[in-house]
């Protein structure tokens, strides 16, 4: 059974012939559709790449973090199976290793190099904003698809993290995947979709583990309460989702947990070289509560319902979260009366689903949270505006849905005006033009039913029904559209025209207090005059402190106290900046021309502790750099008695002085889970039995040459 809602379609079109040729199939689309609807889509996927690729290489390596783990994937196919941040396997990254695959593929294709790295995430970008479109247009118009995928685009986290090397681009690909299985097995009561959508859903665990596994509920819910079909057929079909699921995203784990340590890479992120304990605690549980052995907890304290308006969350993804719940909720209103099976509501339910449980475990998130995790919301987010826009837009004449459209429209302006103003330096002109469009913007719509009615005394027609009427409704339809989208376009504008590199980045200006580059706040260096904070767009603070090729001061080696803005805690106040915090720098020639001498007689031509100093060692050599204690430098890896074994083998040629950990300090046990002290322990011994030298600014200690 099917239903009709004003006149949005809520089945999907029936099969029609297309036009022959694959040529033109791809560039007309089927021959049902309007003329113009391919060749917009073709525009808006255009223009998205042309966004999300343009200036890609000013980043360098981004986040190094990854960098360094897709060269050693792409040397290594061993290190490409478990993820390992060095060819020589000595530990993984803190992650799975799907969302590094792809790039791994295309630098051993193109060479190591930014745009091998960054491209691919771009083109997920892409696909992701095609996804968006195919899934709303199956129940909508296409222009509501359209404006979804353009939504999905100019969000400004989106075009933060489809041009940066995180797992999340590709997270966010297969979750948007899975919600478009899901939608086309509720059409039919499809197994077939249904099991797509369970494959996905399950490969995206090998990219970021159990966030991937937040949408699943809602979908399985959403198909077991609207599938056209028996309440029987219905459980066995989701239980043999779960089954693909389970075997998706286990696969790699069981390999991974049946493979001996000692042929296998230290597991990152766990204190056991457990596969499961870093799935479960790291990456899991103890992303909720806080307590993770090794993690550094809530940074800032922000949990809680206000979390995704926040001084800084705000700018990256809600600029449209109000108007998305406005819609959801006249949306399911609109339709409630409309049968079990009805594919609108489905995927309003769907939508909000994924969009409210999402927001509700991000809001509550007390340990590691970071603004950019948001751009999980997106889709979601996305999909809402063109799905409920639709609904409530060819009803705009019935006064409840003009009020509500209105009410959206209103939300959206004056929050974005609140949005702008906390830049209040960046294009102070934008956020009053906004605010003055949308408010017009909304009285049009909110006066539209009683306008027509009035005009409808004179004329006998209804005037939304004229070619003047029209030609109105088409004037306030462009401006809600330039009202809605114009502050988020500027951030997603200004975003891929700024660099960003390091671990923990942010879209958009910088704004108010935070913690990551792009924020302003107190004794924060290398501000612009007028705003107490790094400018992405400025350059860099200088080099100091401990990055690669600098001397840290006192103190053992990776133990030293550290000076100067960019050397985290402690020794300075967290700094942001390229190779600053969570950051990799680059190395001198002078210290790149000694670790790279007479490489191939070493398993790794150096090690430093934590992976963020090693990395940058590592992506200027080419060579194998051991990441002692894993990223934050807490990981029980090495013990000291296996790098003492490793030492007097000879196989490990430098230890690099003034190596740190992620956030808890150099060299010692950091973060505020605490962790192995074991980094500590060998930086110790490094300087008991070891003569250091200062090479180009860098304390290098040469194992092959023990002091006394």
């Amino acid at each position: 059974m099917t239903s009709t809602i004003g006149a949005v379609p809520t089945t999907p079109p029936p099969p029609r012939r297309t036009p022959r040729g694959l040529p033109r199939r791809l560039l007309r689309g089927p021959a049902a559709h309007a003329a113009w609807e391919r060749p917009a889509l073709l525009a808006l996927l255009a223009a998205t790449g042309v966004l999300y690729v343009r200036g890609l290489g000013a980043s360098g390596w981004a986040n190094a973090y990854y960098s360094a783990a897709v060269q050693a994937g792409a040397a290594s196919w061993k290190a490409f199976f478990f993820g390992s941040f060095d060819a020589a396997n000595a530990i993984t990254v803190d992650k799975p290793p799907a969302a590094l695959w792809p790039m791994a593929l295309t630098a051993r294709v193109f060479g190591v190099n930014p745009w091998s790295i960054l491209v691919p995430q771009a083109l997920m970008g892409v696909a992701t904003v095609g996804v968006v479109h195919a899934a709303v247009r199956r129940r909508f118009p296409a222009w509501a698809a359209l404006l979804a995928g353009t939504v999905l685009a100019l969000t400004p986290v989106a075009a933060l993290m489809f041009r940066f090397n995180n797992p999340d681009a590709l997270l966010v690909l297969l979750m948007t995947l899975a919600a478009y299985g899901t939608l086309r097995a509720q059409e039919t009561a499809s197994t077939r979709w249904l099991l797509f959508a369970a494959a996905c859903a399950g490969t995206g665990f090998l990219a970021k583990m159990l966030q991937a596994f937040l949408v699943v509920p809602v979908f399985a819910l959403v198909y077991l309460a609207a599938a056209p079909t028996g309440v029987r057929r219905r459980l066995w079909q989701l239980t043999a989702a779960g089954g693909v699921l389970l075997a998706a995203s286990g696969w790699w784990v069981a390999a991974v947990a049946l493979t001996p340590a000692s042929s296998r890479p230290y597991i990152g992120g766990s204190q056991h070289d457990s596969v499961l304990e870093l799935a479960l605690g790291y990456n899991g549980l103890g992303r909720l509560n806080g307590n993770e052995t090794g993690g550094l907890g809530n940074l800032d304290q922000d949990a809680g319902w206000g979390r995704m308006f926040g001084p800084v969350i705000g700018g990256q993804v809600s600029w449209l979260l109000p108007a998305a719940l406005i819609l959801l909720a006249a949306g399911l209103w609109t339709t409630r009366r409309a049968p079990r099976t009805d594919p609108a509501r489905a995927a309003l339910a769907l939508w909000g689903g994924w969009l409210l449980l999402t927001a509700a475990v991000f809001s509550s998130m007390r340990g590691i949270f970071h603004e950019y995790y948001t751009v999980a919301l997106t889709p979601a987010i996305a999909a809402l505006i063109g799905a409920g826009g639709a609904l409530l837009w060819e009803r705009r004449r019935h006064p409840a849905a003009a009020a509500a459209t209105a009410a959206a429209v209103a939300v959206t302006a004056v929050w974005a005006y609140v949005l702008l103003g906390r830049s209040p330096d960046w294009h102070p002109w934008l956020a009053p033009l906004i605010l003055a469009t949308g408010l017009i913007a909304a009285a049009a719509l909110a006066a539209a039913p009683f306008t027509g009615r009035l005009a409808g005394r004179f004329s006998g027609r209804l005037a939304g029904r004229a070619p003047g009427g029209r030609v109105a409704a088409a004037g306030v339809a462009v401006l809600i559209v330039l009202s809605c989208l114009a502050g988020p376009a500027a951030y997603a504008v200004q975003t891929t025209a700024t660099p960003h590199t390091g671990a923990i980045v942010t879209a958009g200006p910088a704004t108010s207090r935070g913690f990551g580059p792009g924020r302003r706040g107190p004794g924060r260096p290398g501000g612009a005059p007028g705003r107490g904070g790094w400018n992405p767009g400025a350059a860099p603070p200088p080099l100091t402190g401990n990055a690669p090729g600098q001397t840290a001061t006192g103190g053992a080696p990776g133990g030293g106290r550290a000076t100067g803005p960019r050397t985290g805690f402690p020794g300075g106040p967290p700094g942001g900046a390229p190779g600053g915090l969570l950051g990799a720098g680059t190395p001198s020639t002078a210290v790149k021309a000694a670790l790279t001498a007479d490489a191939d007689s070493y398993t790794w031509v150096a090690a430093a502790v934590g992976a963020n100093t090693a990395a940058g060692y590592q992506l200027a050599t080419g060579r194998p750099v051991m990441a002692v204690g894993g990223f934050n430098g807490t990981d029980p890896a090495p013990t000291l008695a296996e790098f003492q074994r490793l030492a007097r083998q000879g196989r490990v040629h430098y230890f690099i002085g003034g190596g740190r950990n992620g956030l808890g300090g150099p060299g010692g046990p950091g973060g505020r889970g605490g962790g192995s002290a074991a980094a500590q322990a060998i930086s110790e011994w490094v300087a008991a039995h070891y003569t250091a030298t200062t090479v180009g600014g860098a304390v290098l200690y040469d194992l092959t040459s023990p002091s006394g």
